[in-house]
């Protein structure tokens, strides 16, 4: 069946993309739930689903030439098989082929199979030669008995072996496979070329239907350290063609947002100006920079999307408080959301000091928010009697309706849902979409940038203030414990400020408490002379709040906490941060732990406690930490490390789940993308939705946030 022709109901060519997996011969209702659960449901899925690797099963190899490591088919005589009992009883079996001899070794084996494989019989093997204590081995080859004289084809191409899922053998991978690529064969335009010839042949690149061909049966001589590598011309084609599908779907989200309309918030200079005034400082260039970039798309009558980087410390908090300012001026309420309630009261704190002898009283709302309080509050936003309120998701819940909302603010964006966002832009009011600020103190790589955030405008605060000192880290097994705790000692008596960050790698709050709490009473059993504090997750809000200003009024001198610090909390007078088992974090995460300190004038230091033995990737990691307070270059090897999920936050990947195109692999063709995007909807725009619906699919309404 699979090699003949399939129509659809309108008696057309079937699409692969229309055709069930079950299509194919042999796939059933049992197999096809199997498959379904690893995302493969129709016959282009499976054209889709790559090998991760092949074995060479297109020649016989002389057992003399065989080396340690090498996957091989082989062919002798078996000269001995016997039974040896030793830890494990084992079946040894000494297959010759007159240039050298091998063992094959079976721990499970039946009579029938001994009785089989006796002295003289003939054999091919499949399986990785490895040494053992007399000669060569392999343990557990695939094999097949031949008769006298007998000597069957070898395979005509390398043999693929897929990603699986269980109960799901490789034998039944290679047969699916080989039936989707007849059904191609058979129909071509079943799976259409959406990339045109032009830019084929302007990009280099080979057609799909030959790259997916190829990928599937590659022949014996293809270069295997390239297909492994992921660099091969057939691989690069359908990532190309992923990651512009990807593009296009972004534009296509940046086009709708342009044609909603948003409120004009037009400068106007009447708070801004007290504001400048009474601010203390000036500006930096980049500061200054980036305000100017926000001020026009504000003024604009579509809705603003844009995106403010900057390293911790980079000031971008009195940007978005200059942004609120031009709303409030042009009559219109702000919102500033943030993702957790420490967070989500650093920023009222701020915004409270520097907005209330203006005159604006800045309210708060939170999930804590009962009773007749919160309906008073509730009444007084709907009313537009508040201006401008802070708070955490509880912002958006269903209850709470603005007057005029004609600004949202969102702080480190990538830790809320897709559909959070959302809600709050439907906040607006009538039909008018709300202006959106997102901001972020986890640089984001320029890779991360252009695929993951293509809807956005961007912008980059990439200067710090004077006076912030770059901070010195260095990286110490915990057996030098005792050394750590007189330097926090000697730093605390010097009149300085001291952090002590326990992390556990569990992702239960309560443990992490009970770590920090153990590590509050070792520490106040060794130094008893010093005013010792303790911040976690579960305090209630007004004991954390407590303890976070008497540590920045100076009547704490160590601050001991869980990564609850790791955003939002300014004191200046610390120097000096402790981080225990910083391996168990990432690059961004401990990047933000480490910019609560450097925040004064005073040299500041950050001590990496580990735990031994470190992985490889972990001394990698933290030798980056050691080498660069750069948070752009932190990011960039933290994608490369640990990838594009982890970097932005697991809960919002997904538009980053490609099947085959790789971020860190792929880098070098982004700007060629790009380009091909931008050509393909200029040239060619009836080929655009085809092709997002055949890579993103169903998850373009994440994408459409």
């Amino acid at each position: 069946m699979p090699e003949g022709r399939c129509l659809n109901s309108h008696g057309k060519v079937a699409g692969l993309d229309e055709l069930p997996v079950t299509t194919l011969k042999g796939v059933g209702s049992r197999n096809s739930e199997k498959l379904a659960k690893i995302g493969v449901r129709t016959v282009q899925d499976i054209l889709f689903h790559l090998p991760f690797r092949y074995q060479d099963r297109t020649r016989v190899v002389p057992i003399g030439s065989l080396r340690p490591g090498d996957s091989v088919v082989v062919e002798g005589e078996v000269e001995l098989a016997d039974i040896r009992f030793g830890r494990r009883r084992s079946l040894l079996v000494r297959l010759a082929d007159g240039s050298g001899a091998l063992t094959l070794r079976f721990f499970h084996f039946s009579a029938a199979q001994k009785a089989a494989l006796r002295r003289g019989s003939r054999l091919r093997c499949y399986g990785e030669v490895r040494p053992g204590p007399a000669s060569y081995e392999m343990v557990h080859p695939e094999y097949q008995s031949l008769s006298e004289g007998e000597s069957p084809a070898v395979e005509e191409c390398l043999t693929p072996v897929y990603p699986t899922t269980e109960g799901m053998h490789q034998l039944s991978w290679r047969a699916m496979a080989g039936r989707a690529l007849a059904l191609l064969q058979a129909n071509p335009a079943a799976l259409p070329e959406w990339l045109p010839e032009s830019l084929l042949q302007r990009f280099r690149l080979p057609d799909l239907a030959a790259a997916l061909g190829y990928l599937h049966r590659p022949p014996p001589d293809a270069p295997q350290d390239r297909l492994i590598s992921g660099s091969h011309p057939a691989q690069q084609r359908l990532a190309f063609e992923e990651l512009m599908a990807h593009q296009l779907s972004l534009r296509e989200t940046r086009l709708r947002q342009k044609r909603l309309d948003a409120p004009v918030l037009l400068a106007q200079g009447n708070l801004s100006r007290p504001f400048f005034a009474r601010l203390g400082f000036t500006l930096t260039g980049a500061q200054q920079r980036v305000l100017q970039e926000i001020a026009q798309d504000l003024a604009q009558a579509h809705p603003m999307m844009r995106l403010v980087q900057g390293d911790v410390g980079s000031g971008k908090t009195v940007v978005a408080a200059l942004a609120a300012l031009q709303a409030l001026e042009a009559g219109h309420q702000v919102a500033l959301m943030a993702p957790t309630e420490l967070l989500a009261e650093q920023h009222l704190r701020v915004f409270r000091q520097w907005l209330e002898p203006l005159g604006l009283e800045v309210a708060w709302l939170t999930g804590r928010h009962k009773g007749k309080q919160r309906g008073q509050l509730l009444e007084d936003l709907a009313g537009g009697r508040i201006r401008i309120v802070v708070g955490t998701h509880a912002l958006f819940q269903s209850d709470v309706a603005f007057h005029a909302l004609g600004l949202v603010i969102i702080d480190e964006q990538h830790r809320f849902g897709v559909h959070q966002r959302m809600a709050l832009r439907e906040k607006g009011g009538g039909s008018a979409v709300p202006h959106q600020l997102i901001m972020t103190a986890t640089p984001i790589p320029r890779t991360l940038a252009m695929t993951a955030y293509a809807d956005l405008d961007l912008s980059i605060i990439d200067e710090l203030p004077p006076g912030r000192t770059p901070v010195a880290t260095v990286v110490i097994p915990d057996s030098r414990r005792s050394e750590v705790v007189e330097r926090v000692r000697s730093a605390c008596v010097a009149g300085r400020q001291t952090y002590w960050v326990c992390t556990l790698i569990e992702e239960s709050e309560a443990l992490q408490c009970q770590a920090a709490e153990e590590a509050t009473r070792m520490l106040q059993e060794q130094l008893p002379e010093l005013r010792i504090g303790l911040v976690h997750g579960r305090l209630k809000a007004a004991e954390k709040e407590a303890v976070m200003a008497a540590f920045k009024a100076a009547e704490l001198d160590l601050l001991v906490a869980t990564t609850v610090i790791e955003v939002g909390v300014d004191v200046p007078n610390a120097s000096l941060m402790i981080i225990e088992n910083p391996e168990r974090l990432g690059l961004a995460q401990l990047h933000q732990l480490r910019g609560r300190v450097g925040r004064g004038s005073v040299e500041s230091h950050c001590v990496l406690m580990y735990h031994p033995p470190l992985s490889q990737n972990a001394q990698q990691r933290l030798g980056v930490m050691r080498e660069t307070n750069d948070g752009f270059l932190i990011a960039q090897k933290d994608l490369e490390l640990r990838g594009p999920g982890e970097v932005l936050g697991t809960r919002q990947t997904g538009e980053m789940q490609f099947r085959i195109a790789d971020l860190v692999r792929d880098q070098p063709l982004l700007d060629e993308v790009q380009d091909a995007a931008q050509l393909l909807l200029e040239q060619f725009p009836e080929r655009v939705a085809p092709l997002v619906r055949r890579w993103v699919g169903d998850r373009q309404h994440y994408i459409n946030a």
